[in-house]
């Protein structure tokens, strides 16, 4: 069985530090790039960072870029975001993501950790 399942949220204060774990099971995980996703109230869905699965190869959203860093530890089937200084807009609800682009298209979702952010 498939699992994905985040935790680490809660509430932090602003320029304070959060980091969230996202723990999987049920399928390789070395072989998936893994992503943290957000979404806020009445915003859609938006990528926050992604981690490539051999290279490692990190992207981030320009909001987030200096203050939060991802990172997998492919022997504990975990991927990892740390939130340094984090602002009031940065208050949603984060899910982790895992997907395989070759042979086949494989995509699997957590289904979220809270986190709020207070000024």
């Amino acid at each position: 069985q498939v699992q994905l399942v985040e935790s680490g949220g809660g509430l932090v204060q602003s320029g304070g530090s959060l980091r969230l774990s996202c723990a999987a099971s049920g399928f390789a995980f070395s072989s998936y790039t893994m992503s943290w996703y957000r979404q806020a109230p009445g915003k859609d869905r938006e990528l926050v960072a992604a981690i490539t699965s051999i290279r490692g190869t990190i992207n981030y959203a320009d909001a987030v870029k200096g203050r939060f860093t991802i990172s997998r530890d492919n022997a504990k089937n975990t991927v990892y975001l740390q939130m340094n200084s984090p602002k009031a807009e940065d208050t949603a609800v984060y899910c982790c993501s895992g997907v395989l682009t070759w042979p086949s298209r494989r995509e699997y979702w957590g289904q979220g950790t809270q986190v709020t952010v207070s000024s």
